[in-house]
Parts: structure tokens; sequence; C-alpha cells
């Protein structure tokens, strides 16, 4: 994946101060050690924190959309410098201007504390006219324990690329209204609709899982549940592409294990996840460990889902194991399962009616299924990372000029690829 270009390992971690240690793979250049004050470290995530939107408070989306600091450049912008001056070393930032004088973008791993998770480096300006992203590819290292485990077998992207995608869009959640808490993500889709248009696209290819005559058929299913995707991957995938529900687990809570992703599945069905109404969500407890102790005859998570190299889980938090000391959440049971990559998100997502009703976007805007798109597309590339961070390099050059809400990084910022290979 890096090929020739030198690539920086970052890694953080919580000890009252933040300590922050690089090193160079190919030796190009010195490594190093930073430590950031405690009480920086917690006005810079306090600051980043209360511009995210916040789905559950009071008005808590409407002003991240409207007055929050992500809401307008000039306020984002002196936020950016604020992180950098605080997460990025000098020595490494000093690196980082000698390599782009020279016309290198050098690949920075960076392996997050729990604290600083939702931080998006990509964002983050060394300087008031340059971002991270525009200087260097940023991933986010999987964590090492769950990436050499003895028992995990990756699926690899070159012997599977050429399969089908398996496509869980929107799937509706038994017992929940399209306009209840779990209700639909991406509202009525229409056949112009971007991600109407991508299905399409597979679907004429007899590359999408379900197979589908009218691309609109694949959203909104019920029959998308957690036995209909074991089947699925089991008889291959290339990829996973899931754009829906998503609850996180609260990190005060030091159990990542309860996080869950919702499927079309009924109450009735086993799993560890309590039921919720007609429902019963699918946990990374369940990915995890399958039906140990639910079963007469026990199957691991592993081997009752068989996550394809590459997976898209496109909802609010999905990436959320990452703010926890032990991540066993949803990425590190699809990294468990197979996956080579995951890119998920960091933090709540505004659904394109909400950019439209509360943050005044333009009604033709779409800047969720924007992001879809721009993720699936990533994950047909040899290098996903690479694509993903030059679409953000191109909607930051739109937030630059515009200026406009659904430009913002609110969307395109929040999502990080977990990489494992």
């Amino acid at each position: 994946m890096t090929g020739e270009r030198p690539t920086a390992v970052v890694r953080m971690a919580d000890a009252g101060d933040l300590y922050v240690t690089w090193r160079w793979e190919d030796g190009s250049a010195e490594g190093g050690v930073g430590v950031v004050p405690e009480e920086q470290v917690r006005e810079a995530v306090r600051r980043f924190s209360e511009a995210l939107p916040a789905p559950g408070m009071v008005n808590g989306l409407e002003s991240a959309l409207t007055t929050g600091e992500l809401a307008s450049y000039a306020a984002e912008n002196e936020l950016a410098q604020l992180l950098s001056g605080t997460f990025l070393p000098y020595q490494l930032a000093v690196r980082l201007y000698e390599l782009y004088v020279a016309g290198v973008r050098p690949l920075i791993r960076i392996q997050p504390s729990p604290r600083v998770a939702q931080i998006p480096w990509e964002l983050i300006a060394p300087d008031p006219g340059v971002r991270l992203v525009e200087i260097a590819d940023v991933s986010v290292l999987a964590p090492p324990g769950i990436v050499h485990a003895p028992a995990r077998v990756a699926w690899s992207w070159e012997q599977t690329r050429e399969l089908p995608v398996v496509a869980i869009l929107d799937p509706r959640i038994p017992g929940f209204r399209a306009d209840s808490a779990l209700g639909s993500v991406l509202g009525r889709m229409d056949s112009a609709a971007p991600l109407a248009r991508l299905v399409a696209g597979y679907a004429r290819q007899d590359r999408l899982i379900p197979a589908v005559d009218d691309a609109l058929a694949a959203f909104r299913r019920t029959d998308v549940d957690r036995n209909w995707l074991g089947k699925m991957l089991h008889e291959g995938a290339s990829r996973l592409l899931y754009v829906g529900h998503v609850t996180a687990a609260a990190p005060a809570s030091g159990r990542s294990e309860t996080a869950t992703m919702h499927l079309a599945c009924t109450a009735d069905t086993t799993g560890f996840a309590a039921a919720q109404r007609d429902h019963r969500p699918l946990s990374a407890r369940d990915l995890l460990l399958g039906t140990h102790t639910l079963a007469d005859d026990p199957r691991s998570g592993p081997q009752l889902w068989p996550f394809p190299s590459r997976v898209a889980l496109v909802a609010c938090e999905s990436g959320g194991d990452l703010r926890f000391g032990e991540a066993l959440g949803l990425v590190a049971a699809m990294i468990t399962g197979g996956a080579e990559l995951v890119t998920a998100g960091r933090w709540p997502l505004p659904t394109d009616l909400a950019f439209q009703r509360l943050g005044g976007a333009p009604a033709h805007t779409r800047p969720l299924q924007d992001a879809v798109c721009a993720i699936d597309s990533a994950h047909e590339q040899p290098d996903p990372v690479l694509a993903l961070n030059n679409w953000q390099r191109t909607r930051l050059a739109h937030w630059r000029e515009s200026g406009r809400i659904e430009d913002s990084p609110i969307a395109w910022a929040a999502f990080a690829t977990v990489d494992a290979r």
C-alpha cells in the first residue's frame, strides 16, 4: 500500500498528559516523543467535542450546523490550528514540511489514544492555509492485538476483488417507523439520487447483493437480517457496504463490545443484545462470540460472519471502539472476522434532510449520500486510503472556497479508514 513513499507511524497514549511517539518506517528521518500537558489536551478536546453534532441534546444537531465551530470556515480554520498546535509535534511538522517542499506526500498511520480518538488529523492546520490532508495521506492503525490474533484469517482484496458487493442500505428496523429514532437515515429515495445511481450501476454489472432489477428495491429492505448477512458473506463477497444506524457504546461504560448495528433482525433472533420493541440489534459481542453460551452447538462470530476484505460502515460513531482502551467494538470485530480495512464514522452524522432543514443547505445537496458514494468508490481502488483522502482534499477545496454548510467537514472529515494491512 505504501510503495516507496515515506510512512510515519504515530502512536498516542493517555497518562494524565498525552504522550505522542512517531517513527519513520524507512528510517529516512529521526522519530521522536512529544508530551502534551493534560490541561491543553482537555481544552482542545472540549472545543472540538462542542462543535460536533449531538442529536440527543436539545438543539445539539441544529447548533452544530448553524453556530458551531464546524459550521463556518473562519471558525473551523481557527479550531484546526488549535488542534494542530496541540497534537502535531513540532519536529514531526518540520519533517512533513520538508517533504512537502520536496513534492513528496507521505503516509501517516495513526494510533490514537481513547481520549483523542475523535480528532480528525486530516483536518488539522499546521499553517492557516494548509491542512494535514493536503501534505500527507492519513489512516488509522488497527489495534495490533487484533491484527495478529492467532485465529484471524484475513481475506485478500487481490483474490476477492471481482466478487459481488453486499449492500445493506437503510434497512427497515422492525418496530420503528421511518420518522423514529431508528427510522430512515436516507429518506425517500428516487432513481436520480447519487446512491441510487451507484446501486443501479452494480445491478447492471450483476455485482450487487441483494440482486435487484430496480435499484430502489435495494433500500429499506425487511429481509437483511443477521442470518441473511451470514449467508451472503459465506457465498463470497469483495466488500460490505452498510448504511444505517449504529448505537455506539458509551466510553464511560468500558464495554466497547456492547456497540450495535441495526439490521432487520426481529426480537426473537438469538443474540447478546437486549431486544428493543420488535427488534434485536447485532452487537460487536455477537460478531466476536457468535452463539457461544447461546446455543447447544455454538459457532464463533467469524465462523458465522466471515467479513470481506473491505467494509464501509457508514453510521453514527460506527468507529467508536477507538475511544476505548480495550477496542472490541464493531470495527475490531469486523477485522477479527477477516476484514483488511474498515472505513467508519468518528462522530454522529447529520442526514441530508438535517443539512437541508436545520443547516439551510439547498434541497439538491446530499452531503451524506455523496460521502457514501465517495467511500464506496475509494473501496474499489487499489489504494483506498489514497482515494478517500483525495476526495477529502476535493471537499476541503470546496469548503475553503464556498464556506457553505453542505461543504463543511461535519460530513467529509467524519470518516477514517482503520487499516489492518
